[in-house]
């Protein structure tokens, strides 16, 4: 099966590489003043940008300028998203350097090197930045995404304060481990594997060898919004969840590109039905629930797997720009979610088994690109598997049935390979190249499932991973259901008897009725709950989410508000919350040392083989070093505090007992 390049430019033969181009001129290079002149503003831009309070500009400014070197693509958004993924995954790999280098993640060294690379690649590749004029469609899919993630904000929009906003975090546990990573990566300024025994001071051990991609990005990013003393606090958990928001952005975005990537050139019609159905299923589906419950990396990982399907699938005309890309993707996704680099290291494997001829012709790019590619993508997993035993998480239990996710899949999945297998679709090598890389897809969630049922338990937490991977590589695939919309028919009649409009009618009535099937399938209108409803209710993850009750907040969220704002961290001291019952000790605990930037002191006395009381509390006061400060929430607590005290006075030792029910007045 051979590959079939996507074609930017119209009669350029298929597969054809890009050398083979005989009409485009060579610019010649610029003067030595004038290279001086561009590699000393690489500098003085972000001194400028710095010096004037604006290093917000810089991040734009660096997308701009890659997407204007890129030449592959024939759309604005093709340009942006293809910067971006190539931006996401060589800022993994260059955070090794930040870490190491003494200027950390301050943004006018960043950005200085940043620019200044980008200048070499345009003096090397003989390049000046261009881009294609925005279209419509670039627009309406901006648009699309920043809709669907306002649906996902309204929330923490209408939450009064703080501790509605908390109540709404803490319904995801991970939402206390990943802003602790985000704050403590940007206060450390690099990856914590680097130095596991200084990141042991400020992280729980368990975090410092998890993949940190996404962590690095954002708190690199967030620093060219508040230069200086990272957020800290409430405003920590702000950022955190701004970051988080702005990724299932990202999703969304990439996946209506991926889908529009392997469609190829569309009718007016049939772009604004898969605009529409790929925003309805990225909020009808599952993917929700990553935002919800606190899966960033998982969602920045899912965003970098959809281009690669689409780059696999149909491959971009330039081969450079091709590898490059693909060898960025995997970088990207074995530095932020690991998991999901053996399906996508196969689906590249296939990319160039198939296009192996054309590879021949670059031998040295091959190997320029293979070689710190195969040494990078993997470098986190191995780290994590060997250094930090995380490969026995894969039998970890809990998360969402994944029978019951796998079935909401299997009736949407028949209607996209039924689509991909019509006659229009399967005679182009795109949508067999597709084929290929769902019964990855498929296999590697058979894969996970059988390793669960080997190690004796039962398929759950990580295989419902995997099937958010094929959630996104079906969605990706409803280009396939797109292409198959009818459109308005060109009249071989120079003079139709009827009008254009008229002649278009009954198209735009058929785009306008599948467009209102999606919306009514997927739960957007309010007809049903949508096929991809929860387990228990007739809602979606997205419904259920927007019109969660702001003000029922838990009391485990009130507790942990009071304690943040009423009680600030002491330095060298040991703040734990004690509570009726020990899961709510550990979540109030858990939640308080993230947003007061202790989660590497209050470690030992967090993470217990029990949440049963007062056992949980005795261990306490026996197991963690002094000073040591406990917010009691409960009479209970404090009487089994008193109970432990009088048994063993030398227990007080070092410890303040500060007793929370005269505050919690709601």
């Amino acid at each position: 099966m051979r590959a079939q390049a996507t074609l930017e430019t119209p009669g350029v033969p298929k597969g054809a590489d890009s050398r083979d181009r005989g009409a485009a001129p060579v610019r010649p290079r610029p003067r030595a003043g004038v290279l001086l002149a561009v590699f000393l503003a690489c500098w003085l831009v972000p001194v400028a940008a710095n010096a004037v309070d604006t290093p917000w500009l810089l991040p734009p400014l660096i997308l701009l300028g890659t997407a204007g070197l890129l030449r592959s693509g024939r759309s604005l958004l093709d340009r942006l998203v293809l910067a971006l993924a190539l931006l996401a995954g060589l800022t993994c790999a260059a955070g090794l350097i930040f870490t190491v280098w003494p200027w950390e993640l301050h943004p006018v060294p960043v950005t200085g090197l940043t620019l200044t690379v980008l200048a070499l690649a345009a003096v090397l590749s003989r390049r000046a930045p261009r881009l294609p004029r925005p279209g419509w469609s670039d627009l309406v899919s901006l648009t699309a995404a920043t809709v669907a993630a306002g649906y996902l904000a309204t929330p923490y929009l209408r939450a009064d304060g703080f501790g509605q906003r908390l109540n709404l975090a803490m319904i995801g546990e991970d939402n206390s481990r990943h802003p602790a990573l985000f704050d403590a990566i940007g206060r450390l300024g690099g990856y914590l594997f680097v130095d596991p025994d200084v990141s042991r001071q400020h992280i729980f051990s368990g975090l410092i060898h998890y993949p940190q991609g996404w962590h690095l990005l954002t708190a690199l990013l967030d620093g060219f919004q508040t230069p200086g003393e990272p957020p800290s606090g409430p405003a920590l958990m702000n950022h955190y969840l701004f970051w988080s928001l702005a990724t299932f952005a990202m999703l969304v975005l990439t996946l209506i590109w991926a889908a529009h990537h392997l469609a190829g050139p569309l009718h007016p019609p049939r772009r604004m039905v898969l605009i529409v159905a790929v925003t309805a299923l990225a909020l009808g589906t599952e993917l929700p629930r990553l935002f919800v419950a606190g899966y960033p990396s998982e969602t920045f990982g899912l965003s970098l797997a959809a281009i690669l399907v689409a780059l696999v699938a149909r491959p971009l005309h330039r081969l450079r720009e091709q590898l490059l890309l693909i060898g960025a993707l995997l970088i990207g996704i074995g530095f932020s979610y690991y998991l999901f680099l053996l399906p996508a290291g196969a689906m590249a494997l296939c990319w160039l088994i198939a296009d192996r001829r054309r590879l021949r012709l670059r031998p040295r790019t091959v190997a320029v690109v293979a070689v710190p590619t195969a040494v990078l993508a993997p470098l986190t997993a191995v780290i994590g598997v060997v250094v930090a035993g995380q490969g026995e998480a894969l039998a970890a239990p809990g998360g969402v049935p994944p029978a019951a996710t796998f079935l909401t899949v299997l009736g949407f999945g028949a209607l996209v390979v039924a689509a991909v297998l019509a006659r229009t679709n399967l005679g182009e090598p795109p949508w067999r190249r597709y084929l290929a890389v769902l019964a990855v897809t498929l296999l590697f969630c058979g894969g996970v499932a059988a390793a669960n049922l080997v190690n004796g338990t039962q398929p759950a937490y990580y295989v419902g991973k995997t099937a958010h991977l094929l959630i996104v590589v079906f969605i990706a695939g409803t280009a396939a259901l797109a292409r198959l919309v009818p459109v308005p028919a060109q009249s071989p009649d120079p003079e139709p008897r009827r009008r254009p409009i008229t002649a278009a009618l009954p198209a735009v009535a058929s785009a306008v009725l599948v467009t209102f099937a999606v919306l009514a399938g997927t739960g957007m209108v309010s007809l049903t709950g949508g096929y991809f409803h929860r387990n228990g209710s007739d809602t979606t993850w997205a419904g259920s989410w927007a019109h969660h009750d702001r003000r029922a907040v838990s009391r485990t969220a009130f507790v942990t508000a009071v304690a943040a704002q009423a009680y600030p961290a002491i330095p060298g001291t040991v703040t734990l919350v004690v509570d009726q019952k020990g899961t709510q000790s550990y979540r109030e605990s858990i939640f308080l040392s993230a947003i007061q930037s202790t989660s590497g002191q209050t470690e030992s006395g967090i993470y217990f083989p029990t949440f049963q009381e007062p056992a949980r509390t005795a261990q306490i006061l026996r197991r963690v070093p002094r000073p040591l400060r406990l917010l009691v929430a409960d009479r209970s607590a404090q009487q089994a505090i008193d109970e432990i005290l009088g048994a063993d006075p030398s227990l007080r030792s070092g410890l303040t007992v500060v007793p929370l029910q005269a505050t919690m007045t709601r």
